[in-house]
């Protein structure tokens, strides 16, 4: 299952830091059958966090000890170039599983809030629920790996998944 590999989790930290905490919240209660291994608990960005080179550097590191991406996509994501679309390039350079996360509670692309780099390549876009979030972390990184290389196009669960999972 993926998500016992660590996962490289990318947010606007000023707007989106909650969905972030809430991930983190559901991973840390005993009660809920959520876990995710966070790439972000290496490497803090404690010093000199405004050096751009030097956090780069350590989102790298974290890049490194990571398998998948999970993006969650606010309202202004898609409008953050300095690290949010530098993480997305260095995750397909790194050819990652991405998980695109639509805190807006679509269950498809976005074209409204999905950054452009992400639109035409071979992503899953889901709600920001927990129950699909597990099921995409248990599966689509073993389907990512597993399409033909020139496979292109945002992929979506369908009705039948969402069902299954109690989310109608």
């Amino acid at each position: 299952m993926s998500y016992k590999d660590k996962t490289y989790i990318i947010f606007d930290g000023d707007n989106d830091k909650w969905a972030y905490g809430r991930m983190k919240g559901w991973k840390a209660l005993e009660t809920i059958d959520f876990d995710f291994e966070d790439a972000h608990d290496e490497y803090p960005l404690t010093d000199r966090a405004n050096d751009e080179s030097y956090i780069k550097g350590k989102l790298r590191k974290r890049f490194a000890n990571a398998k998948q991406v999970i993006l969650l996509i606010g309202e202004q994501t898609k409008n953050l170039y300095k690290y949010v679309r530098w993480e997305l390039e260095v995750a397909q350079e790194l050819d990652m599983p991405i998980i695109a996360v639509n805190l807006n509670g679509d269950r498809e692309q976005n074209i409204k809030t999905c950054p452009p780099i992400i639109r035409d390549e071979y992503v899953v876009h889901i709600p920001f629920k927990m129950k699909i979030i597990k099921f995409a972390l248990d599966g689509f990184p073993s389907e990512y790996k597993k399409r033909e290389k020139n496979a292109k196009g945002a992929r979506i669960y369908n009705d039948s998944v969402y069902e299954n999972l109690g989310l109608n």
